[in-house]
């Protein structure tokens, strides 16, 4: 199936349409409006060099809150005192940190500067939110994503100190659940995140619950 190239319409082509590896169209812009629309769609961006690729994986890597696995280890860092959680403190520099942070899967980051200022947008609009730890009052961990509905999209996250993004993670999750939201994209697969009981669902699944809690 051939590629999608996107132009200044507000539009993407049916998620079913990506290829296997989930990659469903390139170019576009990063405006709030394309994409709040990606996202109710099951679509989200991730650069590639200068180009903006737009990804719809099937299946879909995805955590529901009343699945969450705290394991024996983590139980005690979420009684102590060793961490502070937050929401929303710190937006701006989680995503910065996510930005910087060495990730030896991965050749460089996808999060460029104009990455960066399109989801510091959304969390001004209400849209991206963050979760932080800290310790002696310096952020060590956390995470962003986007809230639609009952859906929460996770982008990225980040720790300088060993169960730090867990730890905000985990509360995050807790939070969300008390919120109401019913699922949580975790988009593509990672061991981090199965440990906390992230799974795969097939993509038209997927869009059966965007469609049902957006």
């Amino acid at each position: 199936m051939p590629l999608h190239i996107l132009d200044d319409k507000l539009v993407f082509p049916p998620a079913h349409e990506a290829e296997p590896d989930g990659l469903l169209a390139i170019g576009g812009d990063l405006s709030v409006e394309r994409l709040l629309l990606a996202y109710r769609k099951g679509i989200f961006p991730w650069y590639e060099g200068k180009d903006i690729l737009w990804w719809s994986p099937s299946p879909r890597f995805v955590l529901f809150p009343d699945e969450l696995n705290i394991s024996k280890s983590m139980k005690p860092v979420l009684r102590n005192d060793r961490f502070r959680f937050t929401i929303n403190r710190a937006f701006a520099q989680v995503i910065h940190h996510c930005k910087e942070t060495f990730r030896p899967d991965q050749d460089g980051t996808w999060i460029t500067d104009e990455v960066e200022q399109a989801y510091n947008n959304l969390h001004q609009l209400g849209h991206a939110h963050s979760a932080e730890a800290w310790s002696n009052g310096k952020l060590v961990g956390g995470l962003y994503g986007i809230k639609m509905g009952k859906i929460f999209f996770g982008e990225s996250m980040f720790a300088h100190v060993s169960n730090a993004s867990k730890f905000a993670f985990i509360n995050l999750v807790k939070q969300l659940q008390a919120e109401g939201i019913q699922l949580i994209d975790c988009q593509v697969y990672t061991p981090h995140l199965e440990t906390l009981g992230a799974r795969m669902i097939e993509g038209a699944e997927f869009q059966e619950y965007l469609t049902k809690y957006i």
